[in-house]
């Protein structure tokens, strides 16, 4: 899993509650593709006149301006990510270059699923989204620092959020739970050893 240190880009705002997975990415594109092919059709509902990339672009929608083109944050409004559990919403959101979605409160299937990949999902209220959303207005570059978890950008006053130390620790290193269960496998020897000794019975060899 790619660590998480400084997510630093344009950061779009779509500011908008209930973005579900379904609208991240459809279940039809799930069924006709593998993995590394879904970015082009991320919120192909809104990004896109109709069906698919070949349909043409709406100016008027976030990531389709030269503004955000680019943007590896996402500024969401509340139950982001929910709906059904579909951990290709979060591929779909990495191939296209999203890095982090800051929101009120988020799908916990998908908060999750974040956490597994390697997307930093983090919890604001919506009054300090909207300020990071006017000083990123024009492409501005925010800075997400999850070390310090603080967000900075110029002309804001600097943020702070809250993360749980243990997921905080697992992103920085890079760390998934397959990772992080091996990093205990020291402990997991000596209990083996002892429980082979005091229940013996339970073990086939």
């Amino acid at each position: 899993m790619k660590a998480v240190t400084i997510i630093s880009g344009a950061a779009a705002p779509l500011m908008r509650d209930n973005v579900d997975t379904d609208l991240i990415i459809r279940i039809e594109r799930i069924s006709q593709l593998v993995r590394g092919q879904l970015g082009p059709y991320l919120l192909e509902t809104l990004r896109y006149c109709g069906d698919g990339p070949q349909s043409g672009e709406r100016e008027d929608f976030v990531l389709n301006q030269p503004a955000f083109r680019s943007a590896c944050t996402v500024l969401g409004g509340s139950n982001f990510g929910c709906g059904s559990s579909r951990e290709m919403a979060v591929w779909a959101l990495e191939e296209a270059g999203i890095r982090c979605v800051i929101a009120s409160s988020f799908g916990d299937i998908f908060y999750n699923n974040c956490l597994q990949n390697g997307l930093l999902p983090v919890r604001l209220d919506a009054a300090e989204i909207e300020r990071i959303a006017v000083a990123a207005s024009d492409g501005t570059p925010i800075e997400v620092d999850l070390g310090a978890l603080e967000i900075r950008a110029h002309g804001l006053e600097t943020i702070h959020f809250e993360f749980d130390p243990a997921q905080q620790r697992a992103l920085l290193e890079g760390l998934d739970e397959i990772d992080q269960t091996r990093l205990l496998a020291d402990d997991i020897a000596r209990f083996l050893l002892k429980d082979r000794k005091a229940r013996s019975w339970a073990y086939f060899a």
